[in-house]
């Protein structure tokens, strides 16, 4: 069985529709990170404009679920859109986080539950 085969459990729904795996490290504080980089899927609301991938953002990092003891991390980076005309910059703003943490939806549903 191939990593991304393993993902589709581990990995949320949306993040599996829009991202793809590209790695995975431990790192000398004992967390899993798990590299993903947005599928090339320009943004819809600019479906009008003629866009070209030109790169990527800023990584964003989203704490997960823990494994096997190991804390971990989605570190995601965005695609950006270049508009061949004017030149600005689009990109889709996923929401992949619970409001106002960096927690996936799902695990800080389950830290609101378990502290009630």
């Amino acid at each position: 069985m191939e990593i991304e085969s393993i993902l589709q459990y581990l990995l949320p729904k949306e993040i599996q529709l829009y991202f793809d795996f590209v790695n995975i490290k431990e790192d000398t504080n004992n967390r899993l990170l798990l590299y993903l980089d947005e599928k090339p899927i320009k943004p819809s609301e600019h479906s009008d404009k003629e866009l070209v991938s030109k790169g990527f953002d800023e990584a964003v990092h989203i704490q997960d679920f823990p494994i096997r003891e190991k804390a971990v991390y989605f570190i995601i980076r965005r695609r950006k859109w270049i508009d061949k005309q004017t030149g600005k910059v689009y990109m889709t703003n996923w929401n992949l986080t619970a409001n106002g943490t960096s927690y996936t939806k799902e695990f800080a549903a389950f830290l609101k539950e378990i502290f009630r």
